[in-house]
């Protein structure tokens, strides 16, 4: 792990490294969004609130998110930089041609392409493949089952803390037109990663994972230009403690339900799981600071981040980002089967949201745009019912080691499916989408 003055040093590095996006901030003051006063409220959960004197009061853990949230992506910001030279659409070629046949076979690659992939190719001596694998292997049945009820769900939760969400406002990408694009693209990247060798160079996630970092980087320059930002009040646009969350929520609630029994350590599969969640996370990016590997860790570096981000819900920026997901369709819906299913989905993610986000305050919900009607409880339990009896047959077949090959291989061909109804996901952002920050607030 880097040292506070080595953490400190790559931050203020961002200046030398990519001033075209890093040139008018002041890293030597802390945005108004990071904040540890005791007083002014934090975006923490409602039961975890007493944790926060604790956590503030971790030097070590408060200089870790202070820092990471003045990170943006080295490798990635500095590719994307080169827009300007080569243009959105040979980024992205280039990109995906290096993913596919290797950086050295990429005609007149740049060096900050060779550096981007050479980044996600090198495997941290804190990653045991070994675990990855079967972490991956692991979360089959609940990628195959669970993930498409509740990836909506899961990314409403990222749009309640307007200095968190205001990227997402400015590029427009979770508007009414374009949310069910980003949808698919979230569930896209989380679905193939679990599949067999796609976490590899030439794997469908690993290629997945280098765009969702080139679109983030591309997001940061296009809205460093021309005074879209304040980066006084707002820091730095996506910076690593605000991709944290996404990438490692499993691993967070698995924690609290470790913590919950008493105990200190995961079971065997359950850190399995974590490296996986472990490694997806350093390939879009995130540092080892921010990935700990015990329950309680984890708990405390989200808590930590959760505890010291300002408190900030406004209509225009978290409303807008929350309704254009509530109404967006991410699959096909031309079978009466996909209609019923994303009724019921639909429905999951509302009580998800409010279960998992909104301490189950419903009418705090509905203030934020997630209405639930009796009829969404309704096939929120039969939609619970439903994936129960679904999951637990193959839970119990991986138990009997002759059965578990099959059923691995059964549970691929079902995520597969679930890859095939995502279909057309591209990971791109485009700039003439983008309003001022002004106009998102």
């Amino acid at each position: 792990m880097l040292t506070a003055t080595e953490r400190a040093a790559r931050v203020r590095a961002q200046l030398e490294a990519v001033p075209e996006i890093y040139g008018s901030i002041d890293f030597e003051t802390m945005p108004l969004r990071f904040t540890t006063e005791p007083d002014v409220p934090a975006q923490m959960r409602a039961d975890m609130l007493h944790e926060r004197p604790r956590l503030l009061a971790n030097d070590e853990l408060v200089s870790v998110i202070a820092d990471y949230t003045m990170l943006g992506d080295r490798v990635g910001d500095a590719y994307a930089a080169l827009m300007p030279e080569y243009g959105f659409k040979r980024l992205v070629d280039m990109l995906i041609e290096a993913c596919q046949k290797g950086v050295e076979n990429v005609e007149g690659a740049p060096r900050q392409l060779v550096d981007f992939t050479h980044d996600m190719e090198r495997v941290p001596e804190w990653i045991d493949m070994d675990m990855v694998e079967e972490g991956a292997r692991l979360d089959l049945d609940s990628t195959a089952h669970f993930l498409p009820f509740v990836i909506r769900g899961g990314l409403l939760g990222t749009f309640l803390n307007k200095y968190a969400a205001l990227p997402m406002a400015i590029t427009g990408a979770f508007s009414e037109r374009t949310s069910g694009k980003r949808i698919k693209e979230t569930a896209a990247f989380f679905a193939s990663s679990v599949l067999p060798g796609a976490l590899k160079r030439d794997g469908k996630a690993f290629q997945n994972a280098a765009m969702v970092r080139l679109m983030h980087s591309m997001v940061r320059f296009n809205v460093m230009r021309k005074g879209r930002w304040d980066s006084t009040e707002y820091g730095v646009p996506i910076p690593q403690v605000d991709q944290m969350p996404a990438g490692n929520t499993a691993a967070f609630f698995m924690s609290l339900g470790a913590i919950k029994k008493g105990r200190t350590e995961f079971t065997v599969d359950e850190r399995a799981r974590v490296e996986f969640y472990r490694y997806r996370c350093h390939l879009l990016g995130l540092p080892e600071e921010l990935l700990p590997v015990t329950p309680q860790g984890i708990v405390d570096i989200m808590a930590t981040r959760h505890a010291t981000l300002r408190q900030g819900w406004d209509d225009e920026t978290c409303g807008r980002l929350v309704e254009g997901t509530m109404k967006a369709t991410f699959e096909p819906q031309t079978t009466l089967s996909a209609r019923i299913r994303g009724r019921f989905e639909r429905s999951f993610s509302k009580v998800f949201f409010v279960r998992t986000y909104a301490n189950g305050d419903r009418e705090r919900a509905a203030r934020m745009g997630v209405d639930i009607s009796r009829m969404d409880l309704v096939r929120a339990v039969l939609s619970t019912l439903y994936l129960g009896a679904r999951m637990a047959p193959f839970e119990l077949a991986r138990r009997i080691p002759f059965l578990r090959g099959q059923v691995d291989r059964r549970l691929t061909k079902k995520v597969e499916k679930v890859l095939e109804r995502y279909s057309g996901a591209e990971f791109r952002t485009d700039a003439s989408t983008y309003q001022s920050a002004a106009g998102a607030r």
